[in-house]
């Protein structure tokens, strides 16, 4: 059984680094209003969210497709969920998880209330926890809020971290580009204007596992150009067509989770949009093809 890793980080191996393929990397360029601002997302965007019923009906129609999904190897995922949501909350992703062969769990602290204090101590208990019944890494999969709980579990004890996913997570730009920042501070006891911004800048960097961030450019909640990572060797996003509250049953979604999930132990590789899957998944904003003309050096993106 493994050894309680150090916030140091793990030993190396074979999966701390991955040759890019087929994509250029490059810093994120979000759209941004004509202040300088990162826009909330619009009226249409927040109307938008009452589909999240039908992404779920979607799911149970689309089952046996689904259950074709890339299948896991047993090592045990941990599912972190969104800004004042429980476990309830993504009881459809855990169980559709454990199907597929992974070993998925809850968080066990109750509503997600924000990062009280406390908090991040008793999620890297529970994860620890995990990695030492499992003996084996634990993969982090965040909805929302829970995303960046994740990414942050993930630069505290690498050691026990296998990969991060973040389904429409926040965690870069301006925190006030979504429609939950007020409710935050009054659920959370804090003010955005007195955390530092040494905080927000620890919070923008990305997690020394594999990353992958979902987000979908009709969120009605959380900014998307405030969800994109900064692509490498073991970082990406994966932009799909979901509502916020839709994330954790899309049936989109769910596959790409899978997807992610079931790559070898450190022979994680970006995520191909080939075949059938470019009907579901649109080219992720800022990434461009090798040899394109925007590769050459415009400031041309793809959406």
């Amino acid at each position: 059984m493994s050894s309680a890793p150090s916030e140091n980080g793990a030993p190396h191996d074979p999966g701390d680094s991955f040759p890019e393929a087929g994509v250029v990397e490059r810093e994120p360029r979000p759209d941004h209003a004509p202040d300088g601002r990162v826009p909330k997302p619009s009226l249409f965007n927040i109307l938008g969210e009452g589909r999240a019923m039908y992404e779920l009906a979607a799911s149970y129609l689309a089952a046996p497709v689904l259950r074709q999904a890339p299948r896991g190897d047993a090592h045990p995922v941990l599912v972190l969920p969104g800004f004042l949501a429980s476990d309830f909350s993504t009881r459809f992703l855990r169980r559709f998880l454990g199907e597929q062969g992974f070993s998925a769990h809850p968080w066990k602290l109750g509503r997600n209330f924000g990062p009280r204090e406390g908090v991040e101590d008793a999620m890297e208990e529970r994860m620890l926890e995990l990695f030492h019944r499992h003996g084996r890494k634990v993969s982090l999969v965040g909805w929302s809020l829970g995303g960046i709980y994740a990414r942050e579990l993930a630069r505290r004890a690498p050691g026990a971290v296998r990969s991060v996913i973040s389904l429409g997570s926040p965690f870069t730009g301006d925190p006030r580009a979504n429609h939950s920042w007020r409710v935050f501070e009054w659920a959370s006891g804090m003010k955005l204007d007195e955390i530092p911004e040494e905080r927000f800048e620890h919070l923008r960097r990305t997690p020394p596992v594999p990353t992958t961030s979902i987000y979908s450019k009709t969120d009605g909640v959380a900014a998307w150009q405030c969800c994109l990572e900064r692509t490498g060797p073991q970082a990406e996003n994966i932009q799909v067509e979901a509502s916020h509250l839709g994330l954790g049953f899309n049936p989109v979604v769910l596959y790409a989770v899978a997807d992610r999930l079931a790559q070898p132990e450190g022979q994680w590789q970006p995520f191909r949009r080939r075949g059938l899957r470019k009907l579901f998944y649109r080219r992720p904003h800022g990434h461009r093809r090798r040899g394109s003309s925007a590769a050459a050096g415009t400031n041309g993106t793809s959406a």
